[in-house]
């Protein structure tokens, strides 16, 4: 059977409509190799302004957005490069993203992805050179036509954080929607000094992350990397009748 079926027969209130919904969710994977091919400007437009109905609260609509294409794209990456490959421990986050010390079940995750993408790539453990090389592919956007950078003002508490975090799914979604793909990078925000001054993005904002944005090329070995969700058994408990 299956998953569509699988989920029509269980679910009641399952729709051809909300298949089309769901089948844009779950096919969404973080794409590590993307085709040239242009993706036209109207079309994502379209999808920021579809994202932009994302909630937030008393809808303050947190979200600052730099689309690169072209010469602007290159120019950036070449910026971040050139640090990247120079002295990247120069370079760090304004924010914490990851907590100090891993704990399980999360630490197993972490590595087993880290590890089932570095085989993929033909990157062996202990191969250092190697894992700086695959983390500087994102600095080119993974070759996608079509990169942003997501910012947003430091005044705000982490709120307008996890509002922001519902405009960038809306993104994606609406990508695969569309038959294209996505990767949120939040590598990005590592090298916020050398984006803000290239983007000319003022000290009033942090720079979240990035994402890129076109068709997943089908060659690239990465992109067969799916990763594994945990059953809701292990994180959702149903109280009540």
């Amino acid at each position: 059977m299956t998953l569509a079926a699988e989920r029509q027969s269980a679910d009641p209130l399952a729709t051809p409509e909300s298949e089309i919904v769901d089948r844009a969710i779950e096919s969404r994977h973080s794409l590590r190799g993307f085709l040239p091919k242009p993706v036209p400007r109207a079309t994502v437009e379209t999808l920021l302004r579809v994202a932009a109905r994302a909630p937030s609260g008393t809808n303050m609509q947190p979200w600052r957005v730099r689309v690169l294409v072209g010469a602007a794209k290159e120019q950036l990456s070449k910026a971040i490069l050139e640090a990247h490959f120079g002295d990247s421990k120069a370079h760090a986050r304004e924010f914490k993203y990851y907590p100090d010390e891993f704990f399980e079940p999360y630490l197993s995750r972490r590595r087993k992805v880290g590890w089932d993408l570095y085989a993929l790539c033909g990157i062996k453990k202990g191969d250092t050179g190697g894992m700086h090389r695959q983390s500087g592919r994102n600095y080119v956007f993974f070759d996608a036509p079509v990169g942003m950078i997501f910012t947003i003002d430091r005044r705000l508490e982490i709120g307008s954080w996890l509002d922001y975090g519902m405009f960038m799914q809306n993104i994606m979604v609406a990508a695969r929607g569309r038959g294209l793909d996505t990767c949120p990078q939040v590598a990005f925000a590592s090298y916020h000094k050398v984006i803000r001054q290239v983007l000319n993005i003022p000290d009033s904002e942090v720079v979240m992350c990035g994402m890129s944005l076109g068709y997943a090329d089908p060659v690239r070995p990465e992109n067969a990397l799916t990763t594994e969700r945990a059953p809701l058994s292990d994180w959702v408990r149903f109280d009540g009748d």
